[in-house]
C-alpha cells in the first residue's frame, strides 16, 4: 500500500502494510491502536470550528492513534487535529527582552565569584566553567556556566565545548568519590523547560549505587529484550523507526524521531561512545530545532554507561541523548498535564513530519 504522504495519523496503516521481518521487529517493540472520536457540533460553533481547523467534517470525526512501546510501557496519543495546526516560526522578540532583563542581574555573569566550588574545583573550557550546584539534586550535582550569557546563541565549538567540560567534570568527581560511576547531563533551556536562571548553562551530576531510576529502568528492559528475543534492543528500536520513516544515520550516530515521545518533538540520538561524531549529531539536531523548526525551549537529558565497573550488566548499552520541545515561550499554559503525569502523553507533533525535517536539515 503507497500512501503519498506518510504521517503519525496513519501509521497504524503503515505499520500493517511492513514486510515480514521488519513488521516482526516493529511489533513486539510497538503496539499501535486507532479510535474515532466523535462530537456533535452546534450550528453556532461551525464557523469558528471552519477558520481553526478546516472543516467542520474533521472535528466531528476524529482519529486518534495510540502508540505503545511493549517494552518501556511509554505511550503516546496522537490526533491528527493537534497536528494540523499551523507550524510558525515562533517570535523571539518578547524572547530577547525577557532575556535583556535577566541580562541586567545576571548570578552568572562572574562565576567565580558568585557560584560555588566543588571540592575538587573547577574545570574550565574555552567556552564554558564549572561551579557546584548550590542547590544540589545529588551529593555530586555541578553546574556547567556558558560564558555566553545567550543560551540560544551556541555555536558547534560552543557546545562540543560544554560537553567535553562536563565530561571533565564527571571524571574529576569519580576520582574525588570513587563508588559514584554514573553520569547524567541535562540542559534546561529557558523557563518553560525548567531554568530558573536564563543565562545559558547545564547541569552535570554523578551518582552512585545505580543509575537514576528511568535510566536503570531502560537497562533492565533491554537485558530483558536480549533475554526474551536474542536481539538487541536499542538495535532493534532503532530498526523499528526506520521502519517507518522515523529515523536516519549520520557518522555512525543514529537518530530517531520518538514514536512514544514524552512530548512534542522528542528525538532519541544513539552511539557507541561519546565521541566525536556524536557531539556532532548532537549540536546539529539541536541547530535544527532553533534554526529550522523555530524551537527556543527544550529538555537535553545525556545518559552514558558507568564510569567504571559495576555489579550490574550493561551489555548494549549506548550513550543516549534525548531532545524534547518544551513548546511556545509566550504561552501561560503548561505542557504538561494530568495524562502525562498519570497517564500517558498527549502528543500535537507527528514523529514522521519531524524526521522529514531532520533529515533535509542533516543531510
Amino acid at each position: 500500500m503507497a500512501i503519498d504522504r506518510p504521517s503519525i495519523s496513519n501509521l497504524d496503516e503503515i505499520a500493517a502494510s511492513l514486510p515480514g521481518e521488519e513488521k516482526a521487529v516493529f511489533q513486539r517493540i510497538y503496539e499501535v491502536t486507532a479510535v474515532l472520536g466523535e462530537a456533535r457540533i452546534p450550528k453556532e460553533m461551525e464557523p469558528w470550528v471552519r477558520e481553526r481547523f478546516g472543516s467542520v467534517a474533521a472535528v466531528t470525526s476524529q482519529k486518534v492513534v495510540r502508540v505503545t512501546n511493549l517494552i518501556t510501557l511509554e505511550e503516546a496519543l496522537f490526533n491528527r487535529l493537534r497536528c494540523l495546526r499551523p507550524a510558525e516560526f515562533r517570535e523571539k522578540e518578547s524572547l530577547e527582552a525577557r532575556l535583556s532583563e535577566a541580562g541586567r542581574d545576571d548570578l552568572f555573569a562572574s562565576p567565580g565569584d558568585t557560584t560555588p566550588e566543588d571540592p575538587f574545583g573547577r574545570v574550565s573550557g574555552k567556552h564554558c566553567v564549572t561551579a557546584g550546584n548550590i542547590a544540589k539534586y545529588d551529593g555530586l550535582h555541578g553546574v556547567v556556566i556558558y560564558r555566553d550569557f545567550h543560551p540560544l546563541s551556541f555555536s558547534r565549538e560552543q557546545f562540543i565545548d560544554y560537553i567535553d567540560v562536563g565530561l571533565e567534570w564527571a571524571r574529576r568527581a569519580h576520582a574525588h568519590e570513587p563508588q559514584a560511576k554514573y553520569f547524567f547531563l541535562i540542559w534546561n533551556c529557558l523557563w518553560r523547560a525548567g531554568a530558573s536562571i536564563q543565562h545559558g548553562h547545564a547541569q552535570v551530576m554523578l551518582t552512585r549505587g545505580r543509575h537514576y531510576a528511568r535510566i536503570e529502568r531502560l537497562r533492565r528492559a533491554s537485558l530483558d529484550y536480549r533475554q526474551r528475543f536474542s536481539a538487541d534492543y536499542f538495535g532493534d528500536l532503532f530498526r523499528a523507526h526506520d521502519a517507518v520513516g522515523c529515523a536516519l544515520v549520520k557518522g555512525g550516530v543514529r537518530i530517531m524521531a520518538h514514536l512514544s515521545p514524552f512530548k512534542d518533538n522528542e528525538v532519541i540520538i544513539l552511539g557507541d561512545e561519546l565521541n566525536l561524531s556524536f557531539k556532532e549529531r548532537l549540536y546539529e539536531v539541536l541547530a535544527c530545532f532553533r534554526d529550522r523548526l523555530g524551537i527556543f525551549s527544550f529538555n537535553l537529558g545525556l545518559a552514558t554507561p558507568p564510569l567504571a565497573e559495576t555489579g550490574e550488566s550493561w551489555q548494549g548499552f549506548p550513550v543516549v541523548a534525548w531532545l524534547v520541545d518544551r513548546g511556545d515561550l509566550s504561552s501561560r499554559a503548561s505542557d504538561v498535564g494530568g495524562m502525562e503525569i498519570y497517564a500517558a502523553s498527549v502528543i500535537a507533533s507527528d514523529p514522521l513530519e519531524l524526521a522529514r525535517q531532520l533529515r533535509s536539515y542533516l543531510a
